[in-house]
This record gives C-alpha cells, structure tokens and sequence, in this order.
C-alpha cells in the first residue's frame, strides 16, 4: 500500500529566499510517499472488527507502530484508522464533574474494574475532574475510557503519541496493566510512539516500523520483572501514602509497618494489626497502598502476599477484609487466599472494623506457604527481604 502525503507551496518572498539559500527545487507541492506492508489482517476492520479473524489473517490484540519523529507513524496511523484516530483525539472531559461521570453507560462496577486494570486504583481520585489529576493518572484515565467505549461501540482503539506525555516508569507500567486489560476484554488496541521502551512491557502481537517498513509478528514473552525490597519501617512512612488510600487516612497506632522499595525509592506500604478472635493468634490486614506511578502490575498484591506469608511462617492465622472491587476479584483468583466471607455486611467478630458494617466487604484468609521461620523473623524483626512481581 503506498501512502501519499502532499501540500501545496505557496510562492512567497520568503520561500524563494529559502529555496536560493539551500538549492531547493522549485516545485508547486511538497511530497512525502510511504510503501506500507502490512498483512490484511492488520489493515481491515477498523469497525466492529471480528474478535477471531482467520489468516493469513493471524488473530491479534495489540500492536506497536514505533520509530523516530518524522518517520510517518502518526501519518500512516491517520490513514490506515481515521475514525479510532479521531476518537481517540477529540475526547473531552468535563471541567466540573467527576472522572467517572465522562465515561460511557456501563455498570459502575465495570467502570471501576476497567479503571483498576490500567493502574489506576484510586476510588478518591475517580471523584475529581479529570483537568485535576497528575498526568500520569490523566493517562491511565484515557486508557480506561478509551477500552470503555471500546467494549460499547466494538471499534479498534488507535492511540497516538503513547506514552509520550508521561514519565517513562508510569509508561512502562501502564503498558503492562493495559496490555492485561485489553486482552482481559478482547479488544484490539494499537500504540503509536516513539518510545520502544514500551515493548517487553506492552507485548505487543505485532510491530511495524515505517523508517524501514518492518512488519514484524512476535510471540507473547513474560514480561520484565520487578524486584522490590521489602523492610520493616516506621509509621510516619504512612504520610507518604495515606493520599492514595481508598478508605481513610487513619492509620491505628499498634500498625507493623512494611515498606517495598524499587530502584531505591518506595513503592507500596503494608500495615498489619493483632487480631484477637476465636482460634490460633491471628494477624489481619490493614492498610496496604501502592503509589499511583506504580500500580495495575500486582505490587500491593506481591507484598501483601509475602508479609502474610512471613505471618504465617511464625504461626499465625492470617485475614484480610476489603472492600475494593479489583482486590477481592484478584484476591478470588489468587490460589493463596481462600473467600470465608462474601461480600456483605460485617458481623460478629468482623464488625469490629468499622467500615466493614457500613459497606460491603469480602473476607479472606490466607492459605499460601509461610516463608521459613527464620527469614519470617528477619523480616518482622526488622531486617530486608526480596519479592518479584
């Protein structure tokens, strides 16, 4: 496919000059051509496309259009998928309502479950206008509203200058709480950028590169890891994250405190409570909060896991009690949490917890391996530990 891009050359003092200066040509057009190889069944279906397309026509649900500036990405995008182009640029958000009143007639939980499968898992910041967030959360808010319409109208999503806006950790993570999203749903979405940091991140079914019109399919790979350290910390450590949690700020005053840390900087805290109920001893979960920057890749998931396990491996009966849609979906897939409550009203020993009698919250206890009792101790007694996530 050959892809023709021309304007006209208005004659002009200035023009003239500019020609004489660098022994240009005169011409009455500037022309820019671009030879496309694509197979049909990235090119067709823009519209209401096939969820299972045959081939030739190889199945997909992401692709990467990537290269340096001036190599024709946002050109061949605009021609291949004008109307995803348009509707993913012309979104507009209203000045003075909630984040979540601009996206589409869906059921709240769905809203909420596409907005916590990007990354962005702040049910406080939902209530903001949209104009008010960090750019990062901007980014994640497009994304979501972006696959929220998508599963209302079917249509391709084709998303241009990806990940240019954002700091490249936000872009790296995004990518990989968006790439589980989209193939969650069953939806197609194609990424325009320049940045190819993105790539192990994203995992994109296909590439293509204009600069050397190279279309490449690729094979799903696990995406990089990332190592967190993990150590017992101070309660003040709270303050940095108390924002961002979706219940309250309140934080009790006989909390053990866990910090994880990536690259040296922190990440998601973990606080933990002495319960007293029928039974063994029992440690329950309090307030676990990862940082906006670095959510929808399972950190708060990872180091809630490893510090039940280091209660555990010292023998004690380990609970959580949430409230948040996406925690008790991912918590219900966990093999290391088993439901003992479904989501309804606290009673009995769990009414305690305020907030589980005045909203509905699900209940679980943790049934995975207990670290060894000498690195469960390291790590309650203060001393570091590693978790991959």
């Amino acid at each position: 496919m050959n892809i023709i891009l021309e304007s006209p050359i208005i004659e002009t003092p200035r023009v003239a000059q500019l020609r004489g200066l660098f022994d240009l040509a005169a011409a009455g057009t500037s022309r820019i051509e671009w030879n496309v190889s694509l197979p049909a069944s990235i090119l067709g279906g823009e519209e209401k496309f096939p969820l299972n397309p045959s081939i030739h026509n190889r199945p997909w649900n992401i692709g990467l259009i990537t290269g340096p500036s001036g190599c024709g990405k946002s050109t061949i995008a605009r021609h291949l998928w004008p109307r995803a182009v348009r509707r993913a640029n012309e979104l507009s958000w209203p000045v003075d309502r909630a984040l979540i009143d601009a996206f589409p007639d869906l059921p709240i939980h769905d809203l909420t479950g596409l907005l916590s499968a990007v990354g962005f898992s702040s049910p406080p910041a939902w209530l903001r206008p949209f104009g008010v967030l960090s750019t990062g959360q901007q980014f994640r808010a497009t994304l979501a509203r972006l696959l929220a319409e998508s599963r209302v109208s079917g249509s391709l999503i084709v998303l241009d200058e990806f990940t240019s806006v954002v700091d490249r950790t936000v872009a790296r993570l995004g990518s990989a709480a968006l790439a589980k999203a989209v193939r969650a749903a069953g939806l197609r979405f194609v990424g325009v950028t320049c940045h190819d940091d993105v790539l192990d991140w994203l995992q994109p079914d296909w590439v293509y590169r204009p600069a050397e019109d190279l279309f490449d399919w690729r094979r799903l790979r696990p995406r990089p890891r990332i190592v967190l350290n993990v150590r017992r910390c101070n309660a003040d450590q709270w303050r940095l994250f108390a924002p961002h949690h979706y219940l309250s700020h309140a934080l009790a005053p006989s909390a053990v405190c866990f910090v994880a840390e990536h690259e040296g900087r922190p990440v998601a805290f973990s606080a933990w409570l002495p319960f007293f109920g029928p039974g063994r001893p029992t440690r329950r979960e309090h307030r676990t909060v990862t940082l906006p920057d670095y959510q929808g890749v399972g950190i708060g998931q990872a180091l809630s896991a490893l510090i039940a396990s280091a209660w555990r491996g010292l023998g004690y009966r380990v609970t959580s009690t949430t409230t948040h849609p996406a925690l008790i979906a991912s918590r219900q897939r966990s093999p290391y949490w088993v439901l003992c409550r479904p989501s309804s009203l606290a009673s009995g020993h769990d009414a305690r917890m305020k907030h589980a009698t005045t909203r509905l919250t699900a209940g679980f206890t943790y049934t995975g391996p207990g670290l060894p009792k000498r690195q469960a101790r390291l790590l309650v007694g203060g001393n570091h530990g590693t978790v991959d996530t």
